[in-house]
C-alpha cells in the first residue's frame, strides 16, 4: 500500500510570520543568556524553537521551483557571509565561546546549510562531494554542530520529494538537538509549522531585516552589559 505524502505548501506572508517568531523567541533566549545568565527557564526553553524555524523557513524557501536558476542561492550565501562576518565581532566581544571563537555564529550555521543545498542542487559528482565534505566540516564549527544541517536538508528534500525518509530524518534531527540543548522543546516548532500550513497571514517581506537584526542586537547586548558590569553584575 502506497501513502502519499502531502505537499508542504504555507503562504509568503505566513513564511514571513514564522521567520519573525523565530526572531522575537531568538531575542528572547539571547536576552535570558548574555544579560541575566540563563535563569529565566521560559525564555530558554521558548528560545529552544527558534533554531529549527529559521532552518525550516531557510529551507522551504531554497525548495521553491526555480530558487537554482534565479540566483537565490548565490545571493543568500553573499549576505550570510557578510553579516555573519560582522556579526562576530558582537558575538565574541559578549564571551563564553571556547577559545574565544568557538562555536561560529547561527547565521554561519544558515551559511552551510544553504552552500550545501546549493552544492546539491547542482548535481554533479564533484558538487555532491564539496556537499559533503562542507556538511562534514561546517558541522564541526558552527553553532549547534550537524543537526541542523541534518533538518535543513531535510525540509529541503521533502519540499521537492514527499516521502517517509526526509520526514523520518527531520525528527531525527529535531530529537538530536537534545545533545546540544539538554532538552526535547524544539519539538515545539513542529506544531508552529503544521499550524502555519493553515493559515494564510498577509505580512510583507522585509529583505533586508532578518540580516540586518542579528548583528545589531548582539551589539545592543553587548553595549547593555557595559553598565551593569561595572554596577557589579557578573556575567558567565
Amino acid at each position: 500500500m502506497n501513502i502519499k505524502y502531502p505537499r508542504l505548501v504555507i503562504t509568503d506572508g505566513t513564511i514571513e510570520s514564522l521567520k519573525w517568531l523565530a526572531l522575537l523567541l531568538m531575542t528572547g533566549d539571547h536576552i535570558n543568556k548574555y544579560l541575566f545568565n540563563g535563569t529565566l527557564p521560559i525564555l530558554f526553553e521558548a528560545g529552544r524553537l527558534a533554531l529549527p524555524l529559521f532552518v525550516f523557513v531557510l529551507a522551504y524557501n531554497l525548495a521553491r521551483p526555480g530558487a537554482l536558476c534565479c540566483g537565490v542561492y548565490l545571493r543568500t550565501i553573499a549576505r550570510l557571509a557578510v553579516f555573519a562576518a560582522l556579526a562576530s565581532f558582537p558575538f565574541i566581544a559578549l564571551d563564553g565561546l571556547v577559545a574565544g571563537w568557538w562555536p561560529l555564529n547561527i547565521l554561519f550555521t544558515l551559511l552551510a546549510i544553504t552552500a550545501t543545498l546549493y552544492l546539491v542542487e547542482l548535481g554533479t559528482p564533484v558538487s555532491y562531494t564539496a556537499a559533503a565534505l562542507t556538511f562534514l566540516v561546517s558541522g564541526a564549527l558552527i553553532e549547534f554542530a550537524w543537526p541542523p544541517l541534518v533538518f535543513g536538508l531535510a525540509i529541503w528534500w521533502y519540499c521537492n520529494q514527499p516521502n517517509w525518509i526526509p520526514l523520518a530524518l527531520a525528527l531525527l534531527s529535531i530529537a538530536s538537538l537534545w545533545f546540544v540543548n539538554g532538552n526535547l522543546w524544539a519539538f515545539g516548532a513542529i506544531p508552529v509549522v503544521v499550524q502555519a500550513s493553515r493559515l494564510d497571514l498577509r505580512i510583507p517581506r522585509l529583505r533586508w531585516a532578518f540580516y540586518t537584526y542579528y548583528p545589531l542586537h548582539l551589539a545592543a547586548l553587548w553595549l547593555v552589559r557595559i553598565p551593569m558590569r561595572k554596577a557589579g553584575y557578573l556575567f558567565f
